[in-house]
């Protein structure tokens, strides 16, 4: 069964677009580019979600990461 966001693929998308322009506009190499998006990560993570569901948060959100990135190959 496919997952369905809540989320158009348009907002995601502009979203994405939105996030690499800064970085390219920075120049940020990609170890730069991975250390600022996990630094984001974390503070998305620590500012908008609750202790007790923080684990489970992270261990999805690296999961389908490594799928991503499988899928990618």
């Amino acid at each position: 069964m496919p997952i369905v966001s809540k989320y158009s693929n348009e907002r995601v998308e502009k979203i994405i677009k939105d996030l690499l322009d800064v970085l390219v506009n920075e120049s940020a190499t990609p170890d730069l580019a991975l250390m600022c998006l996990g630094n984001t990560l974390t503070e998305i993570i620590i500012n908008n979600v609750p202790k007790k569901e923080r684990e489970a948060i992270v261990n999805n959100f690296t999961n389908a990461l490594k799928q991503s990135i499988q899928n990618s190959k």
